[in-house]
């Protein structure tokens, strides 16, 4: 083979990598419309900071400037807005920072009360709610108008605020109190208490809006309370189908781990998974039956656990290590780890499902999972003390 021969095999070889390379990443990669923009979120509440990661480019986007201590975030459905919860310390007032999706500035603050931790969008996208655990409140915010509407008076320090998929039904965890507050949200009116839930900590509700979970950290106990139901009357599309109204209603109290201190639900709602931190497990729950199929190992006090799309697996952030461990649904066990940064403590899916977040608090940054090889993409430096986060998709008119 003459040289000329030689080279003209060489480009080849060359062409068909980099073909073979462009397959990898379109494969990994979705292909993103100009106009096409998403963001991840992260609140550093030791540098009162949110920093902006750029999803479509896998890279720092920009650090922005918020109130003292951030601790929570979340994302308007309808609206391109992210709201961050800023909880200063000594019980000082605290208030939730606007920031505008489409440009990545903060356009304005919302003033609410002592130690606001916790927030919630309506599906509407029309109000937010926060749990202000130092005022034993929650605040009722008009984000059209960016302003506090109404308080209402929950149990002793308010650390979780969910609202049910159809949007009447607000449910607040009370960890000093042991309890659980059921609000109306057309009302605004305390509609039903239920106590006996030592450290309340977090919620989980069913997509159908049927059923609440709730995780007694103080303990090994999850609860599991029916939403109330309205009565419903037989139809022409179902002639034969006649419903007893139901009001709110405890169904059980299941062992789980000792620790329980978050939820995790399959999309579809068939599942509930509780990490156990201080017994270094998680519990698959039924949510059907109300059944606890187990306890698994899974790594040195998991934190937080999020399920894939496709309803097949459980990652959990496992905080006294630098792993994220993954769980098989289907086959009920553990099914590898991603070796990641130090402490992870929260995490967010890509809005395709490509990649996932995961906020490393020791080590001050953020992990980018690649979910089809299950393996780590890249480190992205934050902020100090990194602590939630969430995600940004859509398109520019």
């Amino acid at each position: 083979m003459n040289s000329s021969q030689a080279t003209l095999v060489r480009l080849i070889a060359l062409s068909l990598l980099a073909l073979a390379l462009a397959d990898c990443r379109h494969s990994d990669f979705p292909q993103y419309a100009p106009n096409y923009r998403e963001y991840a979120y992260v609140t550093n509440g030791g540098s009162n900071t949110v920093t902006v990661l750029d999803v479509v480019n896998v890279r720092l986007d920009r650090e922005l400037a918020v109130g003292q201590n951030p601790v929570a975030v979340a994302v308007n459905p309808m609206r391109n807005e992210v709201y961050v919860v800023n909880s200063p310390a000594g019980g000082a007032q605290g208030s939730v920072s606007v920031i505008n999706a489409e440009n990545n500035s903060v356009a304005g603050a919302i003033a609410v009360h002592r130690q606001p931790v916790s927030i919630d969008v309506d599906p509407a996208g029309d109000f937010a709610y926060v749990a202000n655990s130092g005022s034993n409140t929650i605040s009722v915010l008009d984000l059209k108008a960016r302003r506090e509407v109404a308080a209402i008076g929950v149990g002793e320090e308010p650390v979780a605020v969910r609202i049910a998929p159809d949007g009447k039904t607000l449910v607040v965890a009370n960890r000093k109190a042991g309890s659980v507050s059921f609000i109306d949200t057309a009302t605004r009116k305390l509609r039903k208490v239920f106590e006996g839930c030592a450290g309340a900590a977090d919620l989980a509700i069913l997509p159908d809006s049927s059923k609440v979970y709730v995780a007694c950290s103080a303990g090994h106990q999850l609860m599991t309370i029916a939403l109330t139901r309205p009565e419903s009357h037989p139809t022409q599309a179902a002639p034969a189908q006649t419903i007893s109204a139901q009001p709110d209603r405890l169904e059980a109290i299941l062992d789980v781990g000792q620790g329980p201190s978050q939820l995790a639900l399959k999309p579809d709602g068939g599942e509930v998974f509780v990490s156990n931190s201080l017994s270094n497990t998680i519990s698959e729950v039924y949510a059907t039956t109300d059944e606890v199929g187990g306890a698994t190992l899974i790594g040195d006090d998991p934190v937080r656990g999020i399920v894939s799309a496709d309803n097949a697996l459980l990652y959990v952030a496992n905080l006294r290590s630098q792993y994220v461990t993954l769980y098989s649904i289907d086959e009920s066990r553990r099914a590898g780890s991603i070796h990641v940064g130090d402490g992870p403590a929260a995490m967010a899916f890509s809005a395709a499902g490509h990649l996932l977040f995961v906020v490393d608090s020791r080590s001050c940054d953020i992990a980018v999972v690649r979910t089809s090889s299950r393996s780590l993409f890249t480190l992205l430096s934050v902020g100090r003390n990194p602590n939630a986060i969430a995600v940004k998709a859509f398109k520019l008119p």
